[in-house]
């Protein structure tokens, strides 16, 4: 019996490293950056962050390496009151990384080494039942094995949970994942990979990608970047939210802000548009506040 919405993530831990440059290198180019920071992410660990903040109780099964990345990952989850009892540290293995490069105008574009997050596997969800038993919203990603994220759903789904997944970064589906998940989250580009046709990152052209991907899922949404976001279900029921005005200062972390406070909504028990809602507006505070002063993402 649940005491209160639990939003629990299966998914990633990365120790990012993020570099200031005027651009973003092309091919064969070398960029003099003029600042960089660490920050502790992964997109399952900022969505447990984000979730938590949005005020529900979040839980994260991931693994981290047995070094100091790891160590500093699971204090920020720690920091941010995310329940990490079931966190492996997987030993000879090291934690995920990414380096992201950001260029004047707040935009970025990275490289993650996955390393420890690879050793997810369904003795991981196994060992959480007690978690897994009280889960309200399951988050899942694409930066870990699909085998384990298909056994995550399943363990979920039996105990009447829902299913999320932020197809981030984009690969390939199997039909299995697919018929476990009960809604998609997926960015412009990921939108156009799974949907298999061009989608211009305006909200006509995610309104349009969003009723595509609702013939294989049973809600989907697509956001827009600075345009908004757009949603559609297998009934055809579809809207569109305009971003919010704001002065953009980095967009890192935007579509984890969404989609962790999507799900506390829907934890909640808010309609999927009023989780929307919410979530279109933490996303905006978070992109317009500058990195250094952000909590935990």
């Amino acid at each position: 019996m649940r005491t209160s919405p639990l939003v629990t993530v299966f998914g990633s831990l990365h120790y990012d490293i993020m570099v200031d440059a005027p651009d973003r290198p092309r091919k064969g180019e070398t960029v003099t950056g003029h600042a960089w920071h660490p920050k502790c992410g992964g997109k399952g660990g900022n969505q447990a962050v984000s979730a938590a903040r949005a005020g529900v109780r979040a839980a994260m099964i991931g693994a981290v390496g047995d070094d100091d990345f790891g160590r500093a990952l699971l204090a920020n989850l720690d920091r941010a009151g995310v329940d990490r009892r079931f966190v492996r540290v997987a030993p000879g293995v090291g934690s995920g990384i990414s380096v992201a490069i950001f260029d004047a105008g707040g935009d970025y574009g990275a490289v993650i080494v996955s390393g420890s997050n690879l050793t997810l596997y369904d003795a991981d969800i196994a060992s959480a039942s007690a978690v897994v038993a009280q889960t309200a919203v399951l988050l899942l990603q694409n930066e870990v094995p699909e085998a384990a994220n298909i056994t995550a759903a399943r363990a979920v789904k039996a105990q009447g949970g829902r299913v999320v997944l932020n197809a981030a970064p984009a690969r390939k589906l199997s039909g299995e994942l697919t018929a476990l998940v009960d809604i998609l989250v997926v960015n412009a580009v990921e939108a156009e990979f799974l949907a298999g046709m061009a989608v211009v990152e305006t909200l006509d052209g995610a309104a349009q990608a969003a009723r595509l991907l609702a013939d294989l899922y049973r809600v989907a949404i697509v956001t827009a970047g600075g345009e908004g976001v757009a949603c559609c279900d297998r009934t055809g029921d579809a809207f569109a939210l305009p971003a919010i005005p704001i002065k953009v200062v980095s967009t890192h972390g935007a579509g984890d802000e969404f989609v962790g406070a999507l799900a506390a909504g829907l934890a909640r028990g808010e309609t999927v548009r009023a989780a929307i809602t919410a979530a279109n507006a933490a996303s905006a505070l978070l992109v317009s506040t500058p990195e250094a002063e952000r909590d935990g993402i």
